[in-house]
């Protein structure tokens, strides 16, 4: 088998396409909620905790020197430890894994619905040997 054939066997696969599908759309998903995090939530967060913003907190390790934001600091080539930047990686994981749960939760709530709605299959009609052993073990049990 030439690699160019089994690599079209392998490539045209179920299992690859899903996969594919699957990254392409968690790309994009991926961007819808780096929005919602930035554009939406962040702000607020903000707002709450007195306009705080996360990603320029740092603390300058190498010199006296006061610098307003991280980037002045890293651009004056100061050694700084960039904490700010670390909580808000936190806040963004701990809000994308909720949008996830709440992705799953709603897939799994629509499952649930079509195994409900899905008739029960109805009992086969025994066999004719299995009805002649039927009779046959009431006949027994009647003795």
């Amino acid at each position: 088998m030439s690699i160019v054939k089994e690599f079209k066997e392998f490539a045209m696969k179920g299992n690859v396409m899903d996969m594919a599908v699957g990254v392409i759309i968690g790309g994009a998903f991926g961007k819808i909620v780096t929005s919602l995090v930035g554009d939406v939530l962040m702000p607020v967060i903000s707002l709450v905790t007195g306009g705080i913003d996360f990603t320029n907190l740092f603390v300058n390790l190498s010199d006296d020197k006061a610098y307003k934001t991280l980037a002045e600091a890293q651009e004056a080539g100061a050694s700084v430890f960039a904490y700010g930047q670390f909580i808000q990686n936190i806040i963004d994981f701990v809000i994308i894994a909720f949008c996830v749960f709440l992705m799953i939760k709603g897939i799994n709530r629509f499952k649930k619905k079509e195994e409900a709605e899905a008739p029960a299959p109805a009992p086969a009609e025994p066999s004719k040997e299995e009805q002649l052993l039927t009779e046959i073990r009431d006949l027994l049990k009647n003795k």
